[in-house]
């Protein structure tokens, strides 16, 4: 039994940690079995998967979100625990590489196209332009270093160290929440700011109260409630708005087993097992507590400067709008099944909703089953979480894209798929794949109350078996990890799911330093 495989020591440590030794396990066996692949279908395309709106339907669905959504309980939900050390990854190993770092034989380099020279490059010959040059300057002037001399020299070992460890700024190692991003006249934000900014124009209620809540690392806690207290009363008084901002961390009991390459519990050098955190998956059981009922969700880097927040707002609200009124016909077909419980016109007119707007196919003939049997189906399928979710023309950006998947019952439906998800050695699935016409920016905004007004219970909508299983190292061994089944994945599986299409302009994340020069963000 894979219980032998375990201490005394192990087991105390396994409940401490809130979690059971059956559940460990069975993490063992996933390990050894295997994560099954997900069986495209097709990708999701504009009239097949994705809707496509007109500016006159756009226009009565932001109107229809702005008379209506006042009266609900909004939240924006911002996953934020992250530490920014993938912004860096070519800055840090130059720093990691080099004593020196001189703009001349980088240039060399560039010039033979070298990528990672390039994009050093970049950095070099726009490090006057990022909003946080200016607190990184003050920063090495107290070191008794002068930056702007440093890069008329050309010489950047000391500012790359300042801007990435703890000598200066330490941004490698911060999340991306805290780093400057945007800067205006003579005043700066953090992307937590424009969060904040951002849901002044959608997200305040009835009460002219914005309701945030970020998940965060319990390590910068203290960091976002500092900021917070700080800036927050200026940001009031500026828009109009009292802000109720709250933090959550990725719970404990969430972390998963690590195992070696033989399937057994990776040891630490002390002996003890290791547990990593299971992935953004895990936030399932934070959405669960959030307070709201409309959640809209969105990356803390998807964020831009005040003169492209227009566009945002629209889209957001349109997206609203959206939720608000297919929330509200799937609400009244609930409220009539309790009255009319063989009115099979009504059923059949509610198989064509749900097929239409919700993707759902019916799984026979709707002609050749009884009344009870559509009535059960139906309220099965429209009581259940949903969310409607912006998707943009695909630009080669990572991450997951909208895809028709086949379930294990062999039904079909729409859901947002990551490539480690889909057979590496299926051509047939890599062909659906690369197909893909359109790309998921986790920006969404989902209902999470039934039609009586009743909190779903969210961890009944998982897809248990949509985990991942990567390779990772520690302590200069290998080891495997199990990635929990992802927030925007496998975690709301089972939810209603409708995919609209937004424009590009609406998605300007920040996955590398440099994309902070993007005119986008200047």
């Amino acid at each position: 039994m894979e219980e032998s495989l375990f201490t005394d020591t192990d087991k105390k440590q396994i409940e401490a940690l809130g979690k059971s030794l059956k559940e460990v396990s069975h993490q063992i066996e996933t390990f050894k079995r295997g994560v099954p692949y997900l069986k495209l279908n097709r990708p999701c395309t504009v009239g097949d998967g994705i809707q496509s709106l007109s500016n006159d339907e756009a226009g009565k669905l932001i109107s229809l979100y702005n008379k209506t959504a006042k009266k609900k309980r909004l939240l924006k939900f911002v996953p934020a625990s992250g530490a920014a050390s993938r912004m860096f990854k070519t800055l840090l190993s130059f720093n990691k590489k080099y004593d020196v770092i001189e703009r001349k034989s980088i240039l060399y380099k560039a010039e033979k196209k070298d990528k990672d020279s390039i994009q050093m490059i970049s950095f070099m010959d726009g490090i006057r332009d990022f909003a946080f040059y200016e607190t990184l300057k003050s920063v090495m002037k107290k070191d008794g270093l002068n930056a702007d001399g440093l890069i008329e020299k050309g010489q950047f070992k000391d500012i790359i160290s300042s801007l990435l460890t703890e000598k200066g700024l330490n941004y490698s190692q911060m999340p991306k929440g805290l780093l400057i991003f945007h800067k205006y006249n003579d005043t700066v934000r953090t992307a937590f700011e424009e969060h904040l900014v951002e849901a002044t124009g959608y997200i305040k209620d009835q009460n002219g109260t914005c309701s945030l809540h970020f998940t965060v690392s319990p390590h910068y806690i203290e960091k976002f409630e500092s900021l917070i207290e700080s800036i927050g009363p200026r940001y009031e008084r500026n828009y109009g708005v009292r802000y109720k901002v709250d933090f959550s961390f990725q719970e404990r009991s969430t972390d998963t087993l690590a195992v070696d390459m033989k399937n057994r519990p990776f040891r630490l050098n002390d002996g003890s097992i290791l547990f990593r955190p299971g992935g953004h998956g895990a936030l399932i059981e934070n959405l669960n507590r959030a307070q709201g009922n409309i959640i809209f969700i969105k990356n803390i880097d998807n964020v831009v400067p005040d003169r492209l927040k227009g566009h945002t707002l629209e889209w957001e609200k349109v997206l609203g709008g959206y939720l608000i009124r297919t929330q509200e016909k799937i609400f009244s077909y609930l409220e009539q099944f309790q009255r009319r419980s063989d009115d099979e016109a009504l059923f059949n007119e509610a198989l064509d909703f749900a097929k239409t707007e919700l993707g759902a196919l019916f799984p026979v003939s709707k002609e050749s089953i009884s009344a009870q049997t559509k009535r059960e189906y139906l309220i099965k399928k429209l009581n259940r979480p949903i969310r409607v979710c912006a998707m943009v023309q695909n630009v080669g950006e990572p991450g997951g894209g909208p895809f028709w998947v086949t379930s294990r019952d062999g039904g079909l439906s729409v859901q947002i798929v990551e490539k480690a998800q889909v057979d590496p050695e299926s051509e047939e699935q890599q062909r659906i794949l690369d197909s893909s016409t359109h790309f998921n920016p986790v920006d969404m905004v989902c209902g999470v109350h039934d039609w009586q007004g009743k909190p779903f219970e969210l961890k009944r909508f998982v897809d248990p078996e949509a985990m991942l299983i990567s390779m990772k190292s520690k302590e200069g061994r290998d080891l495997k990890a199990i990635e929990l089944p992802g927030l925007w994945n496998g975690a709301m599986s089972d939810w209603n799911t409708v995919f609209i299409e937004v424009p590009l302009i609406t998605f300007n994340p920040v996955k590398t330093i440099n994309d902070l020069l993007r005119k986008e963000h200047r």
